[in-house]
């Protein structure tokens, strides 16, 4: 039997409620991953209230 080789898929991006960019990934095997981005120094970017 083979050695497992696990490939990041990406699942999708989003911004958190704190203006992170935070990426999603997962392998075939079911093992996940979170990567998350910070910004420094700026606050997060809000939309007009519709």
């Amino acid at each position: 039997m083979g050695e497992h080789v696990q490939i990041r898929l990406k699942d999708g991006m989003r911004v958190s409620a704190a203006g992170e960019l935070v990426e999603r990934y997962h392998c075939k095997c079911g093992s996940t991953w979170t990567k998350t981005y910070r910004v420094q120094g700026q606050e997060p970017d809000t939309l007009p209230a519709p």
